[in-house]
């Protein structure tokens, strides 16, 4: 009992920090589960929509690099050299798509930090519903951007012909 009056009186003077309710369940937070999740994907999704011009410019950037990989790539051969410049351009295939993902999400990851530490201090939601939420919202991105990516080096650099193989790269 003195540990949580000691934090209630700790947080009495945290203007960040919302009070403790009445009536709220055994886990501690304002609602349940699928609530906070919704409620988190509803958001994210709103500031995915809100903001266009940010996917039209990933969109172009993933369109422009993959221009660029698949030109200097451009129509290889299955000889000897060709075999090391394919190895070479699916290297940069994984590593582009990999950190142009990752990236995305530590910028807007580090632009929405302060919400979220207040927040989840304060319990309104917990940590795995934000991921998922945040996560699932930017899926369309996610998915689009490596469509983009892979639609124009492909053919470019002449990677094995047919749609099971296109299909098995994307």
């Amino acid at each position: 009992g003195g540990g949580i009056e000691l934090a209630r009186a700790k947080h009495a003077t945290d203007p960040y920090f919302l009070q403790p309710m009445e009536g709220v369940d055994g886990t501690g937070y304002r609602a349940s589960w699928w609530t906070q999740f919704y409620c988190i994907l509803w958001r994210s999704w709103l500031s995915v929509l809100k903001d266009p011009m940010l996917v039209k410019v990933r969109l172009l950037q993933t369109a422009m690099v993959a221009s660029l990989i698949g030109s200097i790539y451009f129509g290889q051969v299955l000889d000897q050299d060709g075999v090391m410049n394919i190895n070479g351009s699916l290297f940069l295939f994984l590593t582009n798509m990999t950190f142009q993902n990752v990236f995305a999400v530590i910028n807007v990851f580090s632009a929405e930090l302060p919400v979220f530490l207040r927040e989840k201090r304060s319990r309104l939601y917990r940590v795995d519903t934000y991921f998922l939420g945040k996560t699932i919202a930017e899926l369309p991105l996610f998915i689009a951007v490596p469509f983009v990516f892979t639609s124009i080096t492909y053919p470019m650099i002449r990677l094995k012909a047919g749609v099971t193989h296109y299909l098995t790269t994307l």
